[in-house]
This record gives structure tokens, sequence and C-alpha cells, in this order.
């Protein structure tokens, strides 16, 4: 069989597989966080806690308890790495060093997963399993909450202000969702001979009769979590390329479906909660259509054969996983880089200037194609309220997302949402590339205008684009062990994970306050309760979806089509329109930044 048949076949099982998962695992997912029952260990856990699950919050409780938690596990975290060396377990290893404890303690606790150091040299076992393993599990349920606290808003008919409770909302994302699929990809990928083992390595002999170790650890275990909690950060230095951890084809398949198949279902959660599945698959439509395009860019370049040694070679392998080929490296990079998993089984700084490109310009569109678990429903509905904005005015209709009117206040906040990733990257690497001794840390570099000169600047582009985003992948070619590259990073990550939470769950809490006009159904009207036909004359909520009660305090509402006034969040036309959207607003904010980089280098 030949490779790109091989591929082919990958990609139509990854298909497939998403295809039969999807109504189950997002009704599954909306079942979770819309029913009234707690499970026996998670009321214990509520009472341990001093939690009432019944108390509901407003967006300012909720995004206090969002920076709580996060603080508490960034400083346990942070300590955990401080005093591994004198904890049991360490096989020998330190205490980390205190920048890179910093660094590492943000990249987990905002899911981005940022890597600066080799983990088998520098990280115990017991640190990888007690702190950044379960922050694989916290990190990501927290991005689910945010995802479902926003639905809560937008569908919150009484105008409490209210978006549910995040304790809640954190326990079930971690106990019902994440650590049960974590347990079915585990098995899995142990059935393909993924590693794991408690102990920390073992001595063998090479073939010239050298004597050289090797490191074990539970690979299996934290593979499934990294990629289901689109983490991506791995427990070796090669990541998802070595052979412990993604052993066979089939555990390669198995792996990108698991870093895609929460994010795209939960297009799917998000129509069931809002009662119209028109609206979940919208968005699912966006999504698909941006990972299809990546994906014929990113393999369209990289089997073509530029240069020499790829021409020697029939292909270009260097830096590519060589048991996979080409097909297999470009739909993980392709899904790795839209999911903000930022897991690798490829070198991305060795794909072609236009494939590494396009891998960063995946990143600079907001990583909503799927995104990351639950970031990626959040932003791209974000995006949505702008493009309703936008659409709105320019045909002359009223600016209304899902029945609420989306004014000054709310489009500022969507605004400032969209703004804060672009500013993080800009600046960072504005800033780096303007130090002189960023050149020394650069694996390329050289006279302004050269080849290396112009990777060199794709090279700082990639690491804030992937900080800022939460994604944690890196070209590769950059060495990010200074002070300044590991605070501005954090910084970067810090900044790029909590300000955009700050302002949807304040997006939200607005929506929440709103409630939605009420007009007499005039006849023709499709009128929906909860799936009986209502007579003509009731009054209703004019905000076009069918009925859903998601908060349990709530009682069902009637909804009714939108009206000429609105404008429909469904359908090919308004998908077209926040596809539209989508690619404006990273054009106009990235390609000067793109030009200087990827673009100047593929033209060379």
């Amino acid at each position: 069989m030949s490779v790109t048949a091989a591929g082919l076949l990958q990609l139509a099982m990854v298909v497939i597989v998403l295809g039969a998962l999807y109504v189950p695992l997002g009704d599954y997912m909306a079942r979770v966080y819309d029913s009234d029952r707690h499970l026996g260990g998670e009321r214990l856990l509520y009472r341990t806690g001093r939690i009432d699950p019944r108390r509901q919050q407003t967006w300012v409780g909720y995004a206090l308890a969002v920076l709580a938690f996060s603080l508490i596990s960034f400083v346990l975290l942070y300590a955990l790495q401080r005093v591994q060396g004198v904890l049991p377990w360490s096989d020998g290893k330190a205490g980390v060093s205190p920048s890179m404890a910093f660094n590492t303690a943000i990249s987990f606790v905002t899911n981005t997963n940022w890597q600066s150091y080799s983990p088998e040299v520098v990280m115990s076992n017991l640190t990888q399993m007690l702190g950044l393993a379960v922050q694989n599990f916290l990190s990501a349920a927290v991005g689910m909450a945010v995802a479902i606290a926003f639905i809560r808003g937008i569908v919150n008919r009484r105008g409490s202000g209210e978006i549910g409770n995040f304790w809640v909302d954190l326990v079930r994302g971690t106990v019902r969702i994440l650590l049960p699929l974590s347990i079915i990809v585990a098995i899995i990928l142990l059935t393909q001979g993924a590693v794991q083992s408690l102990r920390t390595g073992f001595d063998f002999t090479t073939l010239d009769g050298q004597q050289a170790h090797s490191m074990l650890g539970p690979f299996a275990s934290q593979e499934a979590i990294k990629e289901l909690g689109t983490n991506g950060g791995g427990t070796l230095s090669v990541n998802s390329a070595h052979p412990f951890s993604n052993p066979t084809p089939l555990s390669n398949v198995v792996e990108i479906l698991a870093l895609l198949v929460i994010p795209v279902c939960l297009t799917r959660t998000y129509g069931t909660l809002v009662g119209d599945r028109r609206q979940g698959h919208t968005l699912l439509g966006v999504m698909a259509a941006i990972w299809a395009a990546m994906l014929t860019v990113v393999w369209m370049f990289e089997s073509r054969t530029d240069g020499v040694a790829s021409n020697a070679a029939g292909a270009m392998m260097e830096g590519k996983e060589q048991r996979f080929g080409i097909p297999a490296s470009a739909l993980w990079a392709v899904s790795t880089t839209g999911t903000s998993t930022g897991a690798v089984n490829s070198a991305h700084d060795s794909f072609s200037a236009a494939g590494g490109g396009a891998l960063i310009w995946n990143m600079l569109l907001g990583e909503v194609a799927p995104g990351g678990v639950g970031a990626g429903l959040y932003s791209i509905l974000v995006l949505a309220v702008i493009t309703v904005f936008v659409g709105g005015l320019l045909v002359g209709r009223s600016p209304e997302f899902m029945g609420k009117k989306v004014g000054q206040h709310e489009i500022t906040l969507a605004a400032l949402y969209v703004l804060v990733m672009p500013a993080l990257v800009l600046s960072g690497t504005a800033v780096s590339v303007i130090l002189g001794s960023t050149t020394g840390f650069q694996g390329n570099s050289g006279d302004p205008g050269t080849p290396g000169s112009i990777h060199g600047f794709g090279e700082v582009l990639y690491a804030y684009a992937s900080a800022a985003n939460n994604n944690g992948s890196a070209f590769g070619g950059l060495t990010v062990t200074s002070d300044w590259f590991q605070t501005s990073l954090g910084l970067a990550m810090l900044l790029g994970r909590f300000l955009p939470i700050i302002f949807v769950l304040a997006l939200s809490g607005r929506l929440a306050m709103q409630r939605p006009r009420s007009r007499d159904v005039a006849v023709g009207d499709r009128v929906v309760v909860t799936g009986e036909s209502v007579e003509p004359g009731t009054p209703v909520s004019d905000h076009g979806v069918a009925t859903m009660t998601l908060a349990r305090t709530e009682a069902s509402t009637t909804t009714a089509d939108p009206g000429a006034s609105t404008l429909p969040t469904h359908g090919p036309l308004f998908g077209v329109l926040l596809l539209g959207t989508i690619l404006l607003v990273a054009g106009l904010t990235f390609f000067p930044a793109m030009a200087l980089g990827p673009i100047a280098e593929a033209v060379l």
C-alpha cells in the first residue's frame, strides 16, 4: 500500500469515528452539565470543600472561582517542582530552577503545556504524575466549564445573571467526562504496546557494546489525558513520536481522535443545550472547513520534493514521522495546532516554509478548528457574536444573538476578547527580535533578508503564537531556556488564558441578565415548546431557537423562529459569514508578520 493510500485510510478512519461518536458523546456531555443528580463521590467532594452544589453564581463569582482555583494550582505545582529533589521517587533528579518551574507551572495550569526542558532529564515520575498529569485533567475541565457557563448565559431567560456553579462544572467535567475517556484511551494504547510502568528506567547494552539507560514511566495513561484534554505536554522529549508513547499506526490514529473528539462533540453539546442543533451543526461546518483546508495545504506542500536532499530521498522526510509517513505527520500537525493541543509526532521546524507557515496560521486563526476542550467552543461563539453584530448592521437587521441583544457593552467585551491574543503575539515577537541576544538562541539566524534570518523570525513568531494561544508546540529551533523567554512566554501563556476567560464570562453575565423580548405569534410562525405546538397568539420569547432548560431552576419557555428583524445564526449563509469574519480578523491582524516570516521564506 502506498503512503498516500495509507494516509487517506487514516483520514477516513478519523472522520468516520468522529461521526459515530458525535451524537452519543455530545448528548452525553449535555446531560452531564444539565443534570440535577450528583454522584456519591461528587457529594463527598462538595462536603469536604464546603461547597453547596445548588448555589448558582454570577459571572463575577464564577470568574473569581476560576482564578482562585488556578492560582492555588499554580502555587502547588511550582512548589512540587522546586522540592522535587528531596521527594521520594525522584530518580536522582534535582529540584527545578525557579524560572523553569515558574514557566512550567503556568504552562500546565493554563492548558498550554509548553515545555522548555527535556522531561525525562528534568522531571521525576512523581512530578509528572502528581503535578503535571493532574493539571492535564483540571486545566481541561476548567476550559469546558467556562464554555458551559457561556452557554448558560445565552439560554438564561430569567434575567438573573446566573451562569451555574464553577465547582460543580469542574468536578463533573473531570469525573464524568475526562477520567472515563482517558481510561478507555489508555487501555487501547496499552494493547498497542505503549509503556505503563512505575519503574523509573532500565539499563541496557547497545549493539556496539556501550552501556545506556532508558527512562520508563506511566506513559500510556499520561498520553491519553494529554491528548483528550488538548494539553500536549509529554513525558518524553520527542513527545508522541516516541514508540513508548505512540507505538503503532493504530495508536497514532487513536491519539489523533483523542485530541479531536471532545472539541468536535462539544458543538453537538452546544446545539443540544440551546435546543437547536442546527446552531451546533453550523459551528461544526465552519470548524471542518478550516481544518480540511489547512490539512490540504500542509499535506500538499509537504508532499513536494524541493531541494537536492528531498529529491534524492523522494520526499521531504527529514523531521517527519518515519513510521507513518508524511500524510500522518500532516494530519497530526494540523489537528494539534488547530486544537491548542501542542503534542507532536514530527518536528514542525522541519516542515517546508509553506507547510510550517500554515501551522502558524492555524494557531493565529484563534485555534477554532475545532479548538481546545471548551476553549475552542467559546472562542468561536465570541466570533459568532461579532459576526451577528457586523452582519446584522450590514444588512439592516437588529444585532441579536440567540434572542439576546448585542449592544455596546456586549460587543466591547467580544472585541477585547479578540484583541488579547494578537497583542500578546505581536508585542512578544517584536520585543524579542529587537533584543540583540535573541539571535544567540535561534537555530537559524543570519544577516537580515537571508533565509536563515527569516526562518529565525518564524521561530520566534511561532513561539509566541503557541504561548498566547495556549498551544504549547514549538518549531524547535529556538532555545527558550533564558530568563527572558521563560518569563515573557510564561506571561503570554498566563494572560492568553485568563484574560479571554474573564472577558467571555463577563459577556456571558451580560447575556444572562437580559430578558428576551416577547411577541405574539403570527399565523404561520413555527413555535415549539419542548416539542409541542402552541396556538398562535401565545406570547413567546423571540430568540429563534427551540426550548431547552439549562439551569435547573428555570422553567421551559416557548420560542419562535427569528423574524425579519434578526439575522439567523444557523445555516450556510451564517456559516460563510462566520468563516469570513474569522479569516478577516486574523488576516488584517497577522498578515504583515506572516509576510516577514513564513511567506517571505516560501517565495525565496
